[in-house]
């Protein structure tokens, strides 16, 4: 099925990322005469074979079930198929997983609330009434994306309908064959059993089940009857990734195929002026040099001979069109916060400059750098061009955008190229960007017949990375009588999504909502509050990275509410606590600060500091203890208490909470992206290291479950851990980091 047309007004709605509905209307009752869609799975199936909906298809020889969101590590490969197999009383090893191609039945339900003007925490009426209308219209783009942490969000309630259909409907079709009840029937382990205690298999039943109608009204069971979800389970994906048998993208191999590498002009987005590939073509397993939009390309007999060869071209680039060098960068945001820049004044609450003039004022200024994204797995894919079409195969989270851009790059129809998504050695939204599926349509065009296998040097990888924003905030803040009475938060930064818009053909002039996150989304009672952001504009471009505007502007606010906090004389934990106006988060603080055994100061060296932050829907407090030592600042221990309404993978949970930890910390302690002559300097993982283990702490975490809502965790527990490390390091030594990363400041062992 061709991918649909999205109107830039799709991504108006908060302007955060994609929602929608589902295939069959089983995201709910309400919506189920409105959301139907074509089935995908319906296109080639087997004789004999069944498919119930979007999410499972059965053979005589196998079941099938789809996991719809892209596999980034994350674990959908797991907890999708599991959330069907759960309600169909399937175990583990009875059904294949495959990844769902692009159609418009796996549009995306999990950024309703994202999409809608309100808070999370806001569900009111108005509020829901604008989400309900958001999803209605985002349900009619059929837009499938996988990311903002809505993976279970999206998932949570339809895959599980999913199953139940396929439950029941399998249960029909053995009642009708064996001529008794469904009341009758009951289901287990890939089978329906009889009142006489004879089991059919569901492969028995496929063609049976094929001749009747889908029991669409089919209802999921009740948790309390669950025997996988919610409670710890290895995710299906383990083994084989321990044991080296699973297959990422990197390692897909076919008959006949040559290997490519690029290397591409630094200079982001400018094109090739010329190019001397004389050395290149004399060195081993060269077969042929071409040359692309903005770079060249070798192809040869492995990817080792391609890179080699690829580097020893040398080119002349033209000039980037953003400054050349890293200062200018940094001036440019400076000179930001005017007028002629506003992206949106976000919230505004009380009199704000009557506030300011109250008390005792309090000004700071915070500053986050460029990051790379750098997963462990290098931009890469497979690529095929023939007389009737492309064919690809590359781990990507938005489908239908990677066969626009493949067909636009060689004259396509988005129809006429097939995609196959694959397994993914991480992304942290490296993989919403198209660096890789542009250049290999453009080789594989030029090598028609032959399968091109390109992957990028871990340097390119580096050097073509979008990165994520840059950012100054320029806060202010009034403090009289031990409260916090008035808060100005302002901040200038490149824009994430507005960019990545751009660059999949929906270019949009509305603000950037990602730059409202963790900026208008803060929930302390204060009685003058303003959050306002800038949109600097000719500096190098910048995508979504992990908790994408959180990222920087949990860091800015929360760091920026601690000194307001010390200003009046209050403890962290208790004033924000108090402050809190939003039952459910204030839990979320009351749990962490139970789990700290938070009693104030610690003293001889040691400190504690506490981040509070909502980021896609999810509250997330975090308490960092740290100790100065004679060699620098040693992490000890952090705590985190995450409320994402429902827990459906414990053990999953739990260890995507500790990465987005150990993912906040590393880079808010090592990390930043710096520009020379236009090209990025640091172009491996020693110049950007990551957390080291001997520097991991321990993490203990806690999920609550209090949210009416099922929210998301991939990212959440990123915002609050640069913010409650740079508190905690003020609590130990009295110094005030305000600026990531933090190693340029102070020493850690």
């Amino acid at each position: 099925m061709a991918p649909q047309h999205y109107s830039r007004r799709a991504f108006v709605f908060g302007s955060a990322a994609v929602a929608g509905g589902i295939a069959f209307g089983l995201y709910s009752d309400a919506v189920q005469a409105a959301t139907a869609s074509d089935n995908p799975l319906t296109a080639g199936l087997e004789p004999n074979s069944v498919t119930f909906n979007p999410w499972v298809e059965i053979s005589p020889t196998k079941i099938t079930l789809i996991a719809q969101h892209a596999d980034i590590g994350q674990g959908v490969g797991s907890v999708q198929p599991i959330m069907i197999a759960e309600e169909m009383d399937l175990d583990p090893g009875q059904f294949e997983i495959r990844f769902a191609g692009p159609s418009p039945a796996y549009f995306n339900t999990g950024f309703a609330d994202e999409f809608a003007p309100f808070v999370a925490a806001d569900q009111s009426p108005a509020a829901e009434e604008a989400r309900a209308a958001t999803l209605e219209y985002l349900r009619k783009t059929g837009l499938q994306m996988t990311g903002g942490s809505s993976t279970i969000p999206d998932t949570y309630q339809k895959l599980r309908d999913a199953g139940a259909v396929a439950r029941e409907t399998l249960k029909a079709a053995a009642a009708k064959r064996a001529g008794v009840a469904v009341a009758d029937l009951r289901t287990q382990s890939g089978h329906v059993i009889l009142p006489d205690g004879k089991k059919i298999a569901y492969l028995e039943l496929a063609a049976d089940a094929a001749k009747i109608a889908p029991v669409i009204d089919a209802k999921p069971r009740d948790p309390s009857q669950w025997r996988f979800l919610g409670k710890p389970m290895t995710r299906l994906d383990v083994r084989s990734k321990v044991m080296g048998e699973l297959k990422f993208g990197i390692d897909m191999r076919m008959d006949g195929m040559l290997y490519a590498s690029v290397k591409l002009n630094p200079n982001k987005g400018q094109p090739l002026k010329s190019y001397d590939a004389s050395k290149a073509r004399a060195m081993p397993g060269v077969k042929k040099i071409l040359e692309i939009k903005n770079g060249v390309a070798v192809i040869a007999t492995n990817s080792w001979y391609a890179m080699k060869a690829v580097a020893a071209i040398d080119c002349e680039w033209a000039p980037s069109v953003y400054p050349a060098e890293q200062a200018d960068h940094w001036k440019v945001l400076e000179t930001s916060f005017k007028p002629e820049f506003l992206g949106k004044e976000w919230r505004k609450i009380g009199d704000i400059e009557a506030g300011l003039k109250t008390g005792t004022r309090v000004e700071a200024e915070y500053r986050a750098p460029y990051l790379a994204h750098q997963p462990l797995e290098p931009l890469n894919g497979i690529g095929l061009v023939s007389d009737k079409g492309m064919e690809i195969w590359v781990g990507h989270q938005s489908p239908q955008f990677v066969q626009n851009i493949a067909a636009g790059a060689i004259g396509l129809k988005p129809e006429q190229v097939t995609f196959h998504n694959q397994w993914t050695g991480g992304s942290f939204g490296h993989r919403l960007e198209y660096e890789n599926v542009r250049v290999l349509a453009e080789i594989a065009n030029q090598m028609r017949g032959t399968p091109i296998k390109l992957v990028f040097s871990r340097e390119e990888d580096f050097l073509q990375d979008i990165p994520r924003q840059i950012a100054i905030a320029r806060h202010k803040g009034s403090v009289d009588n031990g409260k916090i009475v008035a808060v100005d938060l302002q901040l200038a930064s490149t824009t994430p999504l507005k960019g990545l818009l751009e660059r999949s053909g929906i270019p949009s002039k509305d603000p950037d909502g990602q730059l409202a996150a963790g900026l208008w989304n803060v929930y302390y009672d204060i009685p003058n509050f303003r959050g306002t952001s800038y949109e600097a504009q000719g500096l190098s471009p910048s995508t979504t990275w992990r908790s994408v505007g959180a990222s920087t502007a949990g860091f800015f606010t929360e760091s920026f509410i601690d000194e307001l906090i010390h200003a009046a004389g209050l403890d962290p934990m208790k004033a924000r606590i108090a402050m809190c106006n939003v039952p459910t988060y204030r839990k979320v603080l009351e749990t962490v600060a139970e789990m700290s055994d938070w009693k104030g100061p610690l003293g001889n060296g040691r400190g504690r500091g506490v981040a509070f932050v909502e980021a896609f829907g999810t509250p997330t407090a975090e308490v960092v203890e740290v100790t100065k030592t004679d060699r620098g600042i040693r992490i000890d221990k952090v705590w985190v208490a995450v409320d994402v309404g429902k827990v459906v993978d414990p053990v999953n949970f739990e260890n995507q909470v500790q990465g987005g930890v150990i993912w906040g910390l590393g880079h808010a302690i090592n990390c930043e992206l710096t520009y020379a002559k236009g090209a990025v300097q640091q172009t491996n993982y020693n110049h950007h290291e990551a957390m080291r283990i001997y520097q991991c702490p321990v993490i203990e975490v806690r999920g609550l479950e209090n949210d009416p809502k099922v929210r998301g965790v991939g990212e959440p527990p990123v915002p609050p851990a640069a913010p409650a490390l740079a508190n905690a390091i003020f609590a130990a030594t009295g110094q005030r980091i305000r600026e990531m990363p933090f190693n340029k400041f102070i020493d850690f062992v």
